[in-house]
């Protein structure tokens, strides 16, 4: 059930090499067996990804609907509002594509060579299967060049709202910059880790690092926080930030600072800052197995120059959305920080990511988020 083939174990090479990227082709074993229809990128290292193991399917608008009615099903049993990731990738049956919606909005991450030429097909069919105005494609992910795929955005129906759009999670209310944001604008992946912060938060004070716009800050307000500083390098994701506590009505618990987070979880240490809960969230710091070791490292660091600023009782969140650090290894290095920083660590909850980003059993790599909840 692995959905990849790797330039490796293709034979004969040659052959897959004169394809066009983005072919749909017959993949057959040694024997001459049919595996499977794939969609091929000659070029890359993941040079074939699985669409459909029934070699008779016509892989197109029809092809796609199904897809999309499935992973929707999925996504309105859930959820009560139409906010949330409605495609993702390998797990929903469409590889290396992402799709976030946003109301009547959604926003396209096609990442793989296949979906790319089936841009239009599947354009159609998400416009007819989910009834949205408005779809965008994002084609800022590092996956778009390793398939050697443009970096154009672009407005694919409709239009694209010329204002942030308001985003109410968890009680809290997140501004989602859809066209000049991070990704498709906002991190649906975090919303029970955020729920499970928010309960550890009431009465506390909060700081928030690598804070985005908001994510956890924003919904420990919500939970009943006295005050909630967050902490990002990002100008414009702080003011968005701003303007969600403003909708909340939390403005005046709410406080922001921008600078490296390293710096800043140095200086508010010299400061002797404490808060209830500290919170954080970086980018991915080992996004390949080559930058494994340095990412450990780094995610070691955060926690050790956390853990101090945690009051004594208090509780530390770290997360990981590095797919290359298996939850141990992530563990390991947050608990060498923990003890490094001289406190000791009762760990509460490992936390995933939500229901509307499902795991792919045979696939690790879709289990790329990790949130582990201490007490200090």
């Amino acid at each position: 059930g692995f959905p990849w083939i790797y330039a490796n174990e293709l034979v004969p090479a040659r052959r897959t090499k004169a394809l066009a990227p983005g072919t749909v082709a017959l993949l057959e074993d040694t024997e001459r067996k049919p595996v499977g229809l794939v969609g091929v990128t000659p070029a890359s290292k993941i040079a074939a990804r699985m669409l459909d193991r029934d070699d008779q399917a016509e892989i197109g608008r029809d092809w796609l609907a199904t897809r999309l009615r499935r992973a929707l099903e999925l996504r309105e049993r859930i959820y009560d509002a139409p906010f949330y990731r409605l495609v993702h990738a390998e797990a929903d049956g469409m590889p290396g594509v992402i799709i976030d919606r946003f109301g009547d909005t959604c926003v396209v991450q096609p990442n793989a060579a296949w979906a790319e030429l089936l841009l239009p097909d599947l354009t159609q069919a998400l416009a007819d299967v989910t009834g949205v105005t408005n779809i965008l494609k994002n084609a800022g992910s590092r996956g778009r060049s390793l398939e050697g795929l443009d970096d154009a955005d672009a407005v694919l129906l409709g239009s694209a709202p010329d204002a942030p759009v308001p985003v109410e999670m968890n009680g809290a209310t997140y501004m989602a910059d859809l066209t000049g944001g991070q990704k498709t604008g906002l991190f649906y992946d975090q919303r029970p880790n955020h729920e499970f912060a928010a309960r550890l938060a009431r009465g506390q004070s909060v700081l928030d690092v690598f804070s985005h716009v908001g994510g956890f800050a924003l919904a420990a307000l919500a939970g009943g926080a006295t005050s909630a500083l967050a902490v990002d390098g990002s100008a414009p994701a702080l003011a968005l930030a701003e303007e969600g506590a403003r909708r909340m009505g939390a403005a005046d618990r709410f406080a922001i600072r921008q600078g490296d987070a390293f710096s800043t979880l140095d200086a508010l240490g010299q400061e002797n800052a404490r808060f209830g809960v500290v919170i954080c969230d970086p980018p991915a710091f080992a996004p390949s197995k080559p930058a494994l070791d340095a990412g450990l490292r780094a995610y070691e660091k955060v926690a050790r120059l956390s853990a101090p600023l945690v009051a004594e009782g208090g509780y530390l969140v770290l997360c990981s959305c590095s797919h290359a650090a298996d939850l141990s290894s992530f563990t390991g290095a947050c608990l060498r920080g923990i003890g490094r920083a001289g406190r000791r660590a009762q760990l509460l909850r490992t936390g995933f990511a939500g229901p509307d980003h499902p795991l792919m059993p045979q696939l690790a790599e879709s289990g790329y988020l990790k949130a582990l909840a201490f007490r200090l």
